[in-house]
């Protein structure tokens, strides 16, 4: 009887553990979407939510995503023409790092698909648009969201859709994805 108390206590030890990290993953996601809001409008905030990200040690695939795009911001927000290509260099092989590590996550596929959208394209750092948009598509189609919430996927699919990248068939397809999430 002590054994069948031990495993289950074990295993209710895990669900645990693993129900705590999935609650904590996504409250980290949720405040780190507040703070890029803020990082769009002002540059303090993009400093501070910068210094914060670039503080966490083991980044997962999707915060380093969002550090990504806030080194992109910095560049945006700097006056030196030298550090903004240096930093959207960087921004670069930090989205393609998040991407690699995590190939199939709509967040970070639509953080990287909307950076390359506002670079001129001479600077040849907007490339992956195309397979972006594609992924994006393909993972409304499979309902896979991941941590996307309604309201972020509404925001994925009017971006899409007013960005103007995407065919006449996929912008019905994608107003279909957002009356159903109503």
């Amino acid at each position: 009887m002590k054994l069948f108390n031990l495993n289950f206590f074990v295993l209710f030890l895990l669900f645990t553990a693993n129900s705590f990290s999935v609650y904590s993953q996504k409250n980290e996601v949720l405040e780190i979407r507040k703070g890029m809001l803020l990082a769009i409008k002002s540059p303090k905030a993009t400093d501070s939510l910068y210094k914060n990200l670039d503080a966490i040690n083991k980044k997962t695939p999707l915060v380093l995503g969002y550090f990504g795009a806030l080194q992109a911001l910095k560049a945006k927000d700097s006056w030196n023409p030298y550090k903004k290509v240096k930093l959207l260099v960087a921004s670069h092989k930090t989205m393609e790092q998040a991407v690699n590590a995590s190939p199939n996550d709509m967040e970070i596929r639509f953080l990287r698909f909307s950076i390359q959208f506002y670079l001129p394209g001479f600077l040849g750092l907007s490339k992956d648009m195309a397979s972006d948009k594609n992924m994006l598509i393909q993972q409304l189609k499979q309902k896979h969201y991941g941590l996307a919430d309604k309201d972020y996927l509404k925001n994925i699919i009017k971006f899409m859709v007013d960005s103007k990248q995407c065919t006449a068939q996929e912008v019905a397809f994608l107003h279909e994805q957002s009356a159903a999430l109503k």
